[in-house]
C-alpha cells in the first residue's frame, strides 16, 4: 500500500487540511473556521480543530505515514512550533505540534509561504524547476526561494519576505520596519490609502481597471511597475528560472500578468536575451498543504520528485 501524507494550512480566517498520495494527488481534504482569539477549555480553538479535520481525514484514508503544517510566521530551527509571530495567532509561538498531534514521527513546521512554494514545486507550476521563487501577494505580500534544489530559509527563517525590500527610502515603513518596502507598493492592506479612498480591495480595483476606470488603471499601473522592480530585483539576487506568482491577486488573470510581464521587460536584466518565465501557481488555496505533506514525506520516507 502506497504511503499517505497529510498537509495542514494553518491561515487567519481557514484551516484546509489534505491527504495526498507520493506523486502529490490530492486524495481527501476538509476545511474548518480557524476562529482566532475564540478558546475552549482555555486552548485556543484552532488547536482542537487541526486535531479534529486529522481525525476526521485519517478516518477516510486510513493510517498517514507523515504529517506536515504550514503556518504563518518563522519556523524554529528544530521545525516543532513556529518560534516568531507577533500581533495574531494567540498560541501559536512555540507550539509543538508533534506533542499535541501524538504522532510517531516528527510533525514538521513550515512558514505558510515556504510551503506555498514547495507545494507548487512537488506538483505545481514549479515542478522540475531547480531554482524558482515564488512571490504570495495579499494582504501583504510574502514569498519564497528554492535554490540548487533545496528550500531558502536563512539563518532565522526570514528568507523570501519579498514585501519588505525597499524601493522607497523616504516612505513610510513596513511591519518589518522597512523605509518604502514592497508591501506597501502591491498588497491589499493599504488599497484604500493608494486609491484615496476610491477602492478597499484589490479585488474591487481589479474590477475597475477591467471595466476602463481610467484612475483604477493609474492606480494599478504604479502596483505593478512597484512589484516588477520587486521581482527585477530578486531576480538579481537569487537568479531562479522560473517565477511564480500566488495568492488571492494570482487569479486576476491577464489583467495581473499581461500588464505586469510589460513592466518588467523595462527593468529585468537579461544577459541570454530571454526572460526569466512568470507563471501562475496553479494549486489555489491547496499550495500550503502539499508543500506541508511534501516536507513531512521526507522524514519518512526516500525523497521522491
Amino acid at each position: 500500500m502506497d504511503p499517505l501524507f497529510a498537509g495542514i494550512d494553518l491561515g487567519g480566517t481557514a484551516i484546509k487540511a489534505a491527504v495526498f498520495s507520493p506523486d502529490g494527488t490530492r486524495i481527501a481534504d476538509a476545511t474548518a473556521p480557524t476562529s482566532d482569539g475564540e478558546s475552549l477549555n482555555g486552548r485556543p480553538l484552532w488547536q482542537l480543530r487541526v486535531r479534529d479535520l486529522l481525525a476526521q481525514l485519517e478516518s477516510q484514508t486510513g493510517p498517514l505515514s507523515a504529517v506536515g503544517i504550514s503556518a504563518p510566521g518563522l519556523a524554529a530551527p528544530d521545525e516543532r512550533s513556529i518560534h516568531s509571530m507577533p500581533g495574531r495567532m494567540s498560541g501559536l509561538e512555540g507550539f509543538d505540534w508533534t506533542s499535541w498531534l501524538l504522532r510517531p514521527s516528527l510533525v514538521p513546521v513550515l512558514n505558510d509561504a515556504h510551503a506555498a512554494l514547495l507545494g507548487e514545486i512537488w506538483c505545481g507550476a514549479a515542478k522540475g524547476a531547480r531554482d524558482a521563487v515564488m512571490f504570495t501577494l495579499g494582504t501583504g505580500v510574502g514569498g519564497a526561494i528554492w535554490s540548487n534544489g533545496r528550500l531558502l530559509r536563512g539563518h532565522l527563517g526570514r528568507a523570501g519576505h519579498f514585501g519588505h525590500l525597499c524601493l522607497d527610502l523616504d516612505g513610510p515603513p513596513t511591519i518589518a520596519n522597512m523605509p518604502g518596502g514592497l508591501e506597501l507598493f502591491a498588497g491589499n492592506h493599504n488599497i484604500s490609502s493608494r486609491s484615496s479612498g476610491r477602492w478597499q480591495s484589490t479585488r474591487d480595483l481589479v474590477a475597475a481597471v477591467s471595466a476602463g476606470n481610467p484612475d483604477a488603471l493609474a492606480v494599478w499601473e504604479r502596483s505593478l511597475h512597484a512589484l516588477a522592480c520587486g521581482i527585477a530585483s530578486v531576480i538579481n539576487v537569487v537568479d531562479p528560472e522560473r517565477v511564480v506568482i500566488g495568492g488571492g491577486i494570482a487569479v486576476a488573470g491577464p489583467v495581473l500578468f499581461e500588464p505586469l510581464a510589460k513592466a518588467i521587460a523595462q527593468v529585468e536584466w537579461r544577459p541570454t536575451g530571454r526572460a526569466v518565465p512568470l507563471v501562475p501557481a496553479t494549486l489555489g488555496e491547496w499550495a500550503g498543504t502539499a508543500g506541508a505533506a511534501w516536507h513531512a514525506s521526507q522524514f519518512s520516507a526516500p525523497a521522491f520528485p
